[in-house]
């Protein structure tokens, strides 16, 4: 790729298509965390949930659940802050909190996930071992695709205008 290409296929986008990206992603995201969210609530009104699962395991599965609510807080929160902050301009202050809020909202779904998935591996396999080694290696895709990735091509993005 010339380097007119690369410079054309990383030109910034306007102000208001970025604040437009962004709420959208957050409204993509919503969606997925709200049904997990109520799927948690559900289990507690399920015999298993009392029958089955240890008070060690209730006690994650709570801990799971405050971690998905505060993810959608902080989703939630860039919606929020530009209706009562902002209602009627875009910043590049908002896109910047915004996308911090975002991305730091990634940190406790994925928690809460890692969590419920080591509560429900440990009821299927009655085993701790088993459990905790799947939520590791689960909690290891997750860092690979949500978080490493990303940072590999920033710093490819970086490496390429040293090199101009």
């Amino acid at each position: 790729m010339t380097r007119a290409a690369r410079e054309q296929h990383e030109q910034h986008e306007p102000l208001s298509e970025a604040v437009s990206h962004l709420l959208e992603e957050c409204r993509m995201v919503l969606p997925g965390i709200q049904a997990l969210f109520g799927f948690q609530l559900v289990a507690v009104f399920n015999q298993v949930f009392w029958d089955r699962l240890e008070a060690s395991d209730r006690f994650c599965h709570f801990a799971a659940i405050a971690l998905v609510a505060l993810s959608i807080v902080l989703v939630m929160t860039p919606a929020a802050y530009h209706r009562q902050a902002e209602p009627e301009a875009v910043s590049r202050n908002f896109v910047i909190l915004s996308t911090r809020v975002l991305f730091w909202s990634m940190f406790p779904l994925m928690t809460g996930i890692l969590i419920e998935f080591f509560v429900i591996t440990r009821l299927i396999f009655s085993s701790v071992w088993v459990a905790v080694s799947s939520a590791v290696l689960l909690g290891l895709i997750f860092m690979l695709f949500w978080f490493a990735l990303p940072r590999r091509a920033d710093l490819q993005r970086l490496i390429r205008k040293a090199r101009v």
